[in-house]
């Protein structure tokens, strides 16, 4: 089966400053993170840089044919740097700009980043409620920013705070723009109660909804994640199995599994009948950001097989 990864995060360098903390590259695949130093990268890539090139190898092994790189603000605004790797490698990455939303002006940045052709814009939506002050996604300069996306036929990929806290906001922008494609990813973060509210905005035809980081989220249960499965049988069982997509949250989540696993627990589940696996794990992410040819890529058998 085709397989498309609609949550993955590429970067030249971490160094920025969110909330008032330090976000930096240490060493040895580590970071300074909000007061403390955590294993943001798997150890083995020393310099942090989290490059295109380290990722396709792993897309490539895993049999990943393309994959959606959304952005974060924890990461700082990776723009120049995405452009290029859209530029160099058209079929096999979506990339998606980012503003900054927490400074006024935000519409302009929009502008020229649909003007330099980036296809999505992120919203790292959780970021938004800051200590000091709120961003609201139906403010004036939001939704200016929506239609003007909409017009333009570039897709919204967002994260929302944890349960129903921004899902109307949300609501009134997919209702002013019904023709605005948005993914909206941690599926919910399922973890967290009234987790519904989010998938069930999926009930709109423009919604989508993606898995990045699902197994970070039950990452003390670990491998095969059971209640991640259950998690996809629950929202399917809310908006169906089409309207759901499968994401990796590469790279942080492979400083605990490989990339390959953050999708094979899928492809091992009973629960799940094989034509739902081919819809989570690539067909409905080819429809909705219109991926146009993916490759078939060759299983590479282990030297340990």
């Amino acid at each position: 089966m085709i397989i498309i990864d609609a949550h993955s995060h590429l970067w030249q360098k971490q160094d920025t400053i969110w909330n008032g903390k330090e976000i930096r590259t240490t060493q040895n695949g580590r970071s300074l993170f909000l007061g403390e130093e955590v294993q943001m990268l798997p150890p083995f890539m020393i310099d942090g840089f989290n490059s295109a090139e380290v990722f396709l190898s792993n897309m490539d092994y895993a049999q990943v044919s393309a994959a959606i790189v959304v952005q974060e603000m924890i990461d700082g605004i990776q723009n120049d740097y995405l452009g290029k790797v859209a530029t160099d490698y058209p079929n096999r990455f979506v990339v998606c700009g980012m503003c900054d939303f927490l400074k006024d002006g935000f519409l302009n940045e929009a502008k020229k980043l649909i003007e330099k052709g980036f296809h999505g814009i992120a919203i790292p939506g959780h970021r938004l409620l800051l200590d000091q002050r709120r961003v609201y996604l139906n403010s004036t300069e939001m939704m200016e920013m929506f239609k003007l996306m909409e017009k333009n036929h570039v897709f919204l990929s967002i994260t929302l705070a944890d349960g129903d806290l921004q899902v109307e906001e949300l609501r009134e922008v997919i209702q002013e723009c019904p023709n605005l494609r948005i993914a909206i990813g941690h599926f919910g973060m399922p973890t967290i109660p009234r987790w519904e509210e989010q998938i069930k905005l999926a009930r709109y035809e423009n919604v989508m909804i993606e898995s990045g980081g699902i197994t970070w989220l039950y990452n003390s249960e670990f491998y095969p994640f059971p209640s991640a499965i259950n998690a996809i049988k629950q929202a399917a069982d809310l908006v169906g199995i089409h309207k759901l997509m499968w994401g990796s949250d590469y790279p942080r989540t492979i400083t605990a599994i490989t990339y390959k696993m953050s999708y094979d627990f899928i492809i091992k589940s009973k629960v799940l009948s094989e034509k739902e696996k081919q819809l989570f794990l690539g067909e409905n992410a080819i429809q909705f950001y219109n991926i146009s040819n993916p490759i078939d890529l060759p299983y590479i058998k282990n030297m340990s097989e």
